[in-house]
């Protein structure tokens, strides 16, 4: 069954004096397939390693983040449009939206929008914070608070309550700052 091959071409494979080579030997029992002599020191490291424990720091799941909101800690309305994902509709209820692909839609109800420096929105969005490093195009109201960040590009009707455009964000279209008694209005 198993065969050495022939090296030398003249029946011998040159590995054993005479060409012989010696004969396998059978396995007898379960990890008793040794030299004979007891076990080696490579052994008894390898035996004290594998029953050694080690006490390794764990890194919390993401489930065991502590999240804001929601039902018991639990933030349940939040969603996240990942890269080369797009994503069009009517967003409702949703406490806060992550945008790292491509959302065209209508965002209402909603508590915080991110857009990250992959991402583009595009239509129309009421939120209370909105932070975008991407781009926005369309209509948006930031009831509390709106962050350009360096990068980012908004383009379209701007109100917002207070705002910060860090070096190097872009603002353009009609933008305004809220009046006290538009801070709480939904309407776009």
């Amino acid at each position: 069954m198993f065969r050495r091959s022939d090296k030398n071409g003249d029946g011998t494979a040159g590995d054993a004096p005479g060409g012989l080579t010696p004969p396998l030997k059978p396995f007898s029992a379960k990890g008793s397939h040794g030299t004979g002599r007891g076990p080696s020191r490579a052994g008894l490291i390898g035996e004290s390693l594998a029953r050694r424990t080690v006490d390794v720091p764990q890194t919390p799941n993401r489930g065991d983040r502590p999240r804001i909101g929601g039902i018991g800690g639990i933030d349940s309305r939040r969603l996240m449009v990942g890269r080369e994902i797009s994503l069009s509709g009517e967003i409702t209820s949703c406490e806060h939206l992550t945008v790292e692909g491509r959302v065209e839609a209508t965002l209402t109800d909603a508590r915080t929008l991110d857009v990250a420096p992959t991402g583009l929105f595009r239509g129309r969005a009421s939120v209370d914070e909105a932070d975008i490093r991407g781009r926005f195009e369309g209509e948006l109201i930031a009831r509390a608070r709106l962050t350009v960040r360096a990068g980012a590009r908004l383009t379209g009707t701007i109100r917002y309550t207070i705002i910060t455009i860090e070096p190097g964000g872009e603002v353009s279209g009609d933008m305004r700052m809220l009046a006290p008694g538009e801070i709480h209005s939904d309407d776009i």
